[in-house]
């Protein structure tokens, strides 16, 4: 039994520290954002912004960091070193980066801590209507009839490595087509100058809806709220080519888990129909997961992202 001095320590010393960790946020939160205004993920966090600021009577605020491959805004988001300084976007964007730099300024798994996955964005596999292709089984007997004479392109980070990863292990001489802005690219399949597009569904979907572009899966678990008509590339045969591209928000390093825990309830709480409906109008899927949950989906897509790197012969930077 504890004697009444050392139980007044103790209360003492734990006391302001549950004090902090429920007062969180105590001051101005900033949302660091890899990309400029008006994309998918500068969308999406000002979504939550708004609600957040009202839900803590704090201002919560987006700070867009273009550039660099994202390396642009982790680097402004670990240089803070602070708590209400946090990064928001896919994980997609990061978790590539071993196998694309062979030194990296930061460690993803302790500067890059999971607070709470916000969605999932779609991504679409597409051909060009002129083809006339029905299905992903019709795409690969076209490829494999006709090696070296298709050209293919891929968004960068996650859905260029499934793409090309999954063309490589199927044996498919495709040929890869680089883009600088890969909003020009759904045009260029359009007109047919490209046969495959990896990208995300709001990309291609105003081309799809003109009838020129023919979406043959998702590569999601679930298929698309707004195109539910579209199968998943498991229900079309192709597991291989599965992968949830998750969005969220990260804690810098040694943020501790209760106020990562305690932000992602509020981004649950403030997720309602107004926001679902409009993340699903941007092509993703409202998808909110707490600390643990988000970490296990990021060792997923780490693990999935490692295996496409073997097949396509490309070592992880140490």
């Amino acid at each position: 039994m504890l004697r009444l001095p050392a139980l007044l320590f103790l209360m003492l010393v734990a006391g302001p520290a549950t004090a902090a960790a429920q007062a969180y946020p105590t001051r101005t939160v900033r949302f660091i954002i890899p990309f400029g205004p008006a994309s998918a993920s500068d969308i999406t966090a000002r979504l939550f912004v708004d609600r957040l600021t009202a839900r803590w009577g704090k201002p919560v605020v987006v700070e867009n960091r273009p550039g660099g491959d994202g390396l642009v805004a982790i680097g402004a988001f670990t240089g803070a070193n602070d708590d209400h300084t946090l990064l928001f976007g896919p994980v997609g964007t990061f978790a590539v980066h071993p196998y694309e730099y062979d030194k990296l300024p930061h460690s993803a798994e302790l500067d890059l801590l999971p607070i709470s996955s916000v969605s999932t964005i779609v991504l679409a596999f597409s051909t060009p209507a002129s083809l006339g292709l029905g299905s992903l089984g019709d795409f690969v007997a076209l490829a494999r009839a006709q090696p070296g004479k298709l050209n293919a392109a891929a968004a960068s980070g996650n859905a260029d490595f499934l793409l090309f990863g999954f063309l490589k292990s199927s044996g498919l001489q495709v040929a890869k087509v680089p883009y600088r802005d890969i909003l020009q690219a759904p045009n260029d399949l359009a007109e047919g100058r490209i046969q495959a597009l990896m990208t995300s569904l709001a990309v291609v979907q105003p081309q799809m809806q003109a009838g020129r572009v023919t979406v043959l899966a998702v590569t999601g678990r679930r298929r698309a709220p707004t195109a539910p008509e579209i199968p998943t590339v498991v229900e079309t045969g192709y597991p291989a080519l599965e992968m949830d591209s998750v969005v969220g928000l990260f804690g810098p390093r040694g943020m501790a888990l209760e106020p990562r825990e305690r932000v992602a309830r509020e981004i649950a709480a403030v997720l309602d129909p107004v926001i679902r409906q409009r993340l699903e109008a941007t092509g993703q899927i409202a998808d909110v997961r707490g600390p643990s949950e988000f970490a296990a989906a990021i060792a997923e897509q780490r693990a999935k992202l490692a295996a496409i790197a073997a097949v396509l012969g490309i070592k992880s930077a140490p």
